[in-house]
């Protein structure tokens, strides 16, 4: 199988990933912070050198505001349901995916709160004013992507963080398509929270997400339960990182997500967008040849930035049916509406959905190669 469906799921994983994973079913068998013997110590250990290593990633400074989740879902609902009050308002942007916008929708259907989407544009200055233009006197919060998961197109997060910050109001990121792709410090972009799965960019196992919170404003809990202290009371702790994480954790999983940040960083994000981005480029141009294909993001845009995946369709045919035809040819890729489905609106795509592509750190120009053959003998045939 010729694998582009990174922009879902990274694959493969790292071989220190898998090793992790395994060495943690062996070695740290025990409850964190839930037991007087060794392995119950050496587990919590672990769990605290993995926050380290990301709170150092993504310049956080605070190890202990590292929230562990199984994805990146549950991060941004752990931090829209903590901001949400009654009678509350949010602006997210015109490109986000459903873990953003079904939130949301629930929210106002239970009459919590309601909810805008902003207008993008073109240009970062166009996406400030549509979220300026949005803003009310009961808005809570801007919730923003850092790059749409269909399209590639990044938002000005910097920009909106000081736009928030200027009414008083946190800025969320969902960093899911970009977090591993695109340098991010946390403390200079002013972001306040910050989600991200850990099974995407950072490399990790399915089944793990994080939340990231730079902000001195407490989130209300999602769930509570058991956190191993302070057992005697029947409240939740006020303090991170027990205040949202309640049960036990997803020790493995955890493990194999601090080795996937640490070969993100050893690679160097710089040298794996540029790789990417290389390569999304290669497949860009060749597809542009074709007449039958329809592409949806200028990559030689000045007024975009870009995370590295594309989507296209062929005309004449669904998405869906495209994909399938690749999948028949041993080609992954992800088509339809990919749970966004406020991008496709604004693309106008939403009656077809999308082919969507995305290389990873392992992608190798055979596997480009094999991808352009098989869209060219499929648009032939359109």
């Amino acid at each position: 199988m010729t694998y582009f469906d990174n922009a879902a799921t990274t694959y493969p994983k790292p071989r220190a990933v898998r090793e992790a994973v395994q060495r943690a079913l062996t070695q740290f068998g025990a409850n964190p912070g839930r037991g007087g013997h060794e392995m119950a110590y050496a587990t919590a250990e672990e769990i605290y050198n993995v926050r380290t290593a990301i709170s150092d990633f993504f310049d956080l400074g605070a190890p202990e505001n590292v929230i562990f989740t199984k994805n990146c879902t549950e991060a941004l609902n752990l931090v829209i349901k903590g901001l949400a009050r009654q009678g509350g308002h949010f602006v997210c942007s015109d490109l986000e995916h459903n873990a953003v916008t079904r939130p949301l929708e629930a929210l106002k259907l239970r009459g919590i709160c309601t909810w805008d989407a902003a207008k993008t544009g073109e240009t970062d200055e166009q996406a400030v004013t549509g979220f300026e233009t949005c803003i009310r006197k009961n808005t809570v919060a801007l919730i923003c992507t850092g790059a749409s998961n269909v399209f590639g197109k990044a938002l000005p997060l910097e920009k909106l963080a000081v736009l928030a910050h200027a009414h008083g109001i946190p800025l969320v990121a969902d960093l899911a398509q970009t977090a591993g792709i695109l340098p991010l410090s946390l403390r200079k972009a002013g972001i306040d929270f910050a989600c991200a799965p850990g099974h995407k960019g950072l490399y990790g196992p399915m089944g793990t997400g994080i939340l990231l919170c730079n902000s001195s404003q407490r989130l209300e809990t999602l769930m509570e339960g058991g956190t191993g202290n302070q057992s005697a009371k029947l409240v939740q702790p006020e303090n991170y990182p027990e205040r949202l994480e309640c049960g036990t954790l997803n020790v493995p999983g955890i493990a194999g997500l601090g080795a996937g940040v640490r070969f993100v960083a050893q690679k160097g994000i710089s040298e794996i967008y540029t790789r990417e981005k290389r390569m999304v480029r290669r497949i860009a141009a060749s597809l542009g040849q074709m007449p039958q294909v329809q592409l949806y993001t200028d990559l030689d845009s000045p007024t975009q930035r870009l995370a590295p995946l594309l989507s296209f369709n062929i005309r004449g045919k669904h998405s869906e049916e495209v994909g399938a035809e690749l999948a028949r040819r041993g080609i992954a890729v992800r088509a339809g509406l990919h749970c966004a489905a406020l991008a496709h609106r604004t693309y106008q795509t939403e009656a077809t959905g999308t082919v969507r592509i995305c290389p990873s750190v392992f992608t190798k120009e055979q596997d480009v190669k094999s991808l352009l053959n098989s869209v060219f003998q499929i648009a032939k045939k359109a």
